[in-house]
């Protein structure tokens, strides 16, 4: 059981990273985010850093012949969701440098395709945990609720952190948000392929 424990918090440090990142760019890009707003964010990349290992054990569990098919195309996916996020923000960030006006607000629907973009590559780390969590599902649950706690508490500081530097920079904040998220897409899709 500790062995579980232990290996769920190094995963979730390690998995929230990109989430993070992420995270800050968003605060960095709206510096007035209300409290509310905020926890939701830490909330969805929690959620999802959480499902993507239940699944990927799920897959390793129950279908793991279909999962081997999908899996080469986990660091397209990732790359493709973020480089269009980020573009888009790398966009308006120029643009509204142009004409001085307003940050434009995320959405729950842009924050929903940064947090599957940031966590599909935790799908793989469903085959580690079915090695250390075995068939039982609810050790497989206890150690996604761990990844999903960690990520979160990283995440809601990940965006207060931003929000400062965003309030520094400017309009500036969201061109460098978007290039974050462009260099986490990249760098996901070169890890997938060289592992």
């Amino acid at each position: 059981m500790w062995q579980l424990i232990f290996v769920s918090l190094a995963l979730g440090i390690g998995l929230a990273m990109d989430a993070c990142a992420v995270s800050m760019s968003n605060g960095m890009n709206e510096p007035d985010m209300k409290t509310g707003k905020a926890i939701g964010i830490a909330a969805i990349f929690g959620f999802f850093q959480g499902l993507m290992p239940m699944i990927g054990w799920l897959c390793v569990s129950f279908i793991v012949e279909q999962f081997g098919k999908f899996e080469p195309w986990i660091p397209y996916i990732a790359l493709v969701l973020l480089v269009i996020v980020g573009g888009k923000m790398l966009y308006d960030g120029i643009k509204k440098k142009e004409e001085r006006g307003e940050r434009k607000k995320l959405s729950f629907t842009v924050l929903a395709v940064q947090a599957v973009a940031t966590s599909i590559d935790a799908l793989s780390t469903g085959f580690g945990l079915a090695d250390i969590a075995g068939s039982v599902w609810w050790k497989a649950l206890l150690s996604s609720g761990i990844i999903a706690t960690i990520t979160f508490g990283i995440c809601i500081g990940s965006v207060y952190l931003g929000k400062r530097f965003g309030t520094k920079l400017g309009n500036k904040a969201q061109i460098l948000g978007g290039c974050i998220l462009i260099a986490i897409g990249l760098e996901i899709f070169l890890t997938g392929l060289l592992l």
